[in-house]
């Protein structure tokens, strides 16, 4: 089921009642969800991720926009007519009733011409706990299952109805970070097998880039990029996106453009041809250095980190913002523990310039 937001607006009344004034979570937002992909909603908290969900769900209502599931406008629709599957990060499972109950319970609420029978309900049911792998724990109750199994029932509850779309809330945060790694394989998996339009909100970036089809970067309600994850980690629009995406985080020096060459502290490090000269913001990705002892871009050498594969290489630049700066080599690469100091050379394609007073990106 394609989804298609058309210039959503959220605007939520201030709480400070004497102080007045309007809060804008949702600023404008247009895209175009494709049928039967993973999309990931990604932003730190209070970007407007998960009202834009909420509105998807009809949980709330736009202040000013248009929502289509395929080609019937739903934005006006009550939730329940929606055909959605709703998961929420605290799993929200009734406590009293077994894995069984709580999947079944959606089903049981139908009415009309979608009325099911004890059987069918049973064996729907059935179908959507095989599908989580939680079929051999369906007489038990919430509290004896793990955070992680309950939270594959509250998956298996929205997936009973087949859903037309299915929507995550940060459904991740609660588990420990090696049932983080195989939920997410497994919502992977899930989503791939039913190929259900799915949208995944979370602020962990790692999360979002390893299983969306599809990334949607959104900053204080309005929307950065879009595109897939390689894509946008390797071609930012800006310094927030470029900031946001990537483990360890991009390097990001003050520097400058004179006469065609991107310069960090004077020393000239790449050609930016047809670039004005000016002051701004370098962002260099942690696999973007090159050991070179002739190199010009010189740094203060702190630490070397071994990683089996890989060497991190924790050195300073007095023209960083960044603590310290991060350069991820092969460990092939030798390097002298002693030396006070360490050259760079910068692979271009790693290197991204940014306008100091806009931060939007500079192309060359």
């Amino acid at each position: 089921m394609k989804v298609v937001l058309q210039n959503l607006t959220k605007i939520f009344p201030s709480r400070d009642k004497k102080a007045g004034g309007e809060v804008v979570a949702v600023n404008d937002f247009t895209f175009e969800i494709p049928d039967g992909k993973l999309i990931g909603l990604l932003g730190p908290s209070g970007c407007g991720k998960s009202t834009t969900l909420y509105m998807i769900s009809g949980l709330q209502k736009p202040t000013s926009g248009k929502i289509f599931f395929g080609d019937d406008d739903v934005t006006e629709l009550a939730t329940e007519n929606r055909g959605i599957g709703l998961v929420f990060q605290n799993y929200a499972l009734y406590p009293h009733m077994t894995v069984k109950q709580n999947i079944m319970f959606p089903l049981e609420n139908l009415k009309g011409a979608d009325k099911m029978s004890k059987d069918q309900m049973l064996e729907r049911a059935y179908e959507a706990a095989k599908l989580v792998q939680i079929d051999e724990l369906m007489d038990r109750k919430p509290s004896e299952l793990s955070g992680g199994q309950q939270q594959r029932v509250a998956i298996a509850r929205a997936l009973v109805k087949m859903p037309r779309v299915l929507l995550l809330d940060e459904p991740l945060s609660n588990l420990d970070a090696r049932l983080r790694l195989q939920t997410r394989e497994e919502i992977r998996r899930i989503q791939k097998e039913t190929g259900i339009t799915t949208v995944f909100v979370t602020h962990d970036q790692e999360e979002a880039m390893s299983i969306s089809d599809m990334i949607v970067v959104m900053k204080l309600g309005v929307l950065q990029q879009i595109g897939k994850p390689q894509d946008v980690y390797d071609d930012p629009v800006n310094l927030f996106v470029a900031k946001f995406l990537g483990t360890p985080p991009i390097n990001v020096l003050e520097g400058e453009i004179k006469g065609g060459k991107i310069c960090i502290g004077g020393a000239a490090v790449l050609d930016a041809p047809g670039v004005a000269d000016q002051e701004v913001f370098i962002g260099i990705r942690p696999e973007g250095f090159e050991l070179d002892e002739n190199s010009a871009l010189e740094c203060k050498l702190s630490n070397v980190e071994v990683m089996g594969r890989d060497v991190s290489i924790v050195s300073t630049h007095e023209n960083s913002l960044n603590p310290v700066i991060r350069s991820i080599i092969d460990a092939d690469n030798k390097v002298d523990v002693t030396a006070q100091t360490v050259r760079y050379n910068i692979k271009p394609h790693k290197l991204f310039v940014f306008n100091k007073e806009t931060e939007e990106r500079i192309y060359f």
